[in-house]
């Protein structure tokens, strides 16, 4: 009897984190985002707001393009806009239009769905880029959860004719299991974060829909280090896009490092294929 009220107290426990650590992921930190590097380098950039299709305000920045092209930029989770990355794209000359996904920094939105309701927010800001003035060509680039958005939003509108995916998840299962710690409990967790969302993870499977991309190019970045390397993540999603393709991997550099580790060298990389691909 003793054993058989310990192993149910423990099923209950079991459920109860389960349930707590997939509910944890749709409730992202809110890190507000700061413009005082932009300022400070004189990038000139305004503040818009974006409107989702299901009625999401979304925070964003916009700068002009001065060379007939634009960048999307999409910030990962528990993230916001990124001022370095928006500044290297201004300083070539590029537009950008950099926003806070749901959920995230200073826009609406209690929860995150981890890259399928987030498509809605990168189809606002590709709607608001269409309709401004000199824009002829659009490129995006994403990191880690933006990065999985920018493909599957890419490859359901052509207008983006070209992206760079830093970091992004081959698929969303994949990145819950790596992130629940305790294998016992990743089915579970599984199930809950579907119940709880309304959403079949099936539907955000960037791996299943990148090659829907091309002709359009796709350059995948990734560090070789740590679920990176549990996932098979820039193979997987390399060898399922369609060409022309790039990848750049590197061993030793952590999710969403290779700015921060190859700085030189990611700029060279980064602006050199839009370059070659957008103007």
């Amino acid at each position: 009897m003793t054993a058989l009220l310990l192993a149910l107290i423990f099923f209950i426990l079991l459920l109860y984190a389960s349930n707590r650590w997939a509910q944890m992921h749709q409730y992202p930190m809110r890190n507000i985002p700061t413009d005082e590097w932009l300022k400070e380098n004189e990038i000139p950039h305004q503040e818009i707001e974006l409107f989702t299709g299901d009625g999401i305000h979304l925070a964003a920045w916009y700068t002009p393009t001065q060379n007939g092209a634009l960048i999307l930029v999409a910030h990962g989770y528990n993230a916001s806009r990124s001022e370095d990355i928006y500044g290297m794209f201004a300083q070539h000359g590029y537009g950008v239009l950099a926003w806070d996904f749901r959920a995230h920094g200073q826009s609406d939105g209690k929860t995150c769905s981890l890259g399928y309701y987030e498509q809605l927010d990168a189809e606002a800001a590709l709607a608001y880029v269409l309709k401004q003035p000199g824009v002829e060509h659009i490129g995006a680039w994403g990191g880690s959860m933006g990065a999985a958005t920018m493909i599957l939003t890419a490859a359901k509108h052509p207008e983006i004719e070209a992206i760079i995916s830093d970091s992004a998840f081959p698929a969303l299962e994949d990145a819950i299991r790596q992130n629940t710690p305790i294998k016992i409990m990743q089915p579970l967790v599984l199930y809950f974060a579907q119940k709880q969302s309304g959403l079949d993870l099936d539907q955000v499977r960037p791996v299943d829909e990148i090659a829907k991309i091309s002709p359009r190019a796709v350059f995948i970045i990734d560090g070789w280090s740590g679920e990176a390397i549990d996932m098979n993540s820039p193979h997987r999603l390399f060898d399922k896009a369609g060409e022309p393709k790039q990848i750049w991997v590197e061993d030793g550099v952590p999710h969403l490092g290779m700015y921060g580790y190859h700085l030189l060298e990611y700029e060279k990389r980064v602006v050199g294929f839009f370059d070659e691909h957008l103007k």
